[in-house]
């Protein structure tokens, strides 16, 4: 089964950068889950997720996302994806959810995102 790896740091400010690797799905969407709610118990609500290497992204995995954006706006954040993988861009297009969240194609741009 194809993995998912996450790598996160943070960028000052109280943004905090996610880049996710491989297959986002069913099997693997609980660990981008737990690493969202760690930042949010740290008050961290500004979230900028590289998805560049993702490969897939299931409705699952989607629904990590769409399941946090409430609390990170009500806290005064946001989630914004950088570079979307073609394949991932297509199935946010497809779930209506190009309409809830911000992409960005650099960093700058996502960071900008949040002022």
């Amino acid at each position: 089964m194809p993995d998912l790896k996450i790598q996160q740091q943070s960028l000052g400010d109280g943004v905090n950068f996610i880049e996710a690797e491989g297959f986002l799905d069913a099997h693997t969407f609980e660990e981008m889950e737990n690493l969202i709610n760690q930042l949010f118990r740290e008050d961290c609500y500004k979230i900028i997720v590289k998805l560049e290497k993702l490969d897939y992204i299931s409705s699952a995995g989607a629904g990590v996302f769409v399941g946090a954006i409430s609390t990170s706006k009500d806290n005064g954040g946001d989630i914004v994806f950088l570079k979307p993988s073609p394949n991932v861009k297509e199935v946010f297009d497809l779930l209506g959810l190009s309409q809830i969240f911000q992409f960005a194609e650099t960093q700058d741009e996502a960071l900008g995102c949040f002022n």
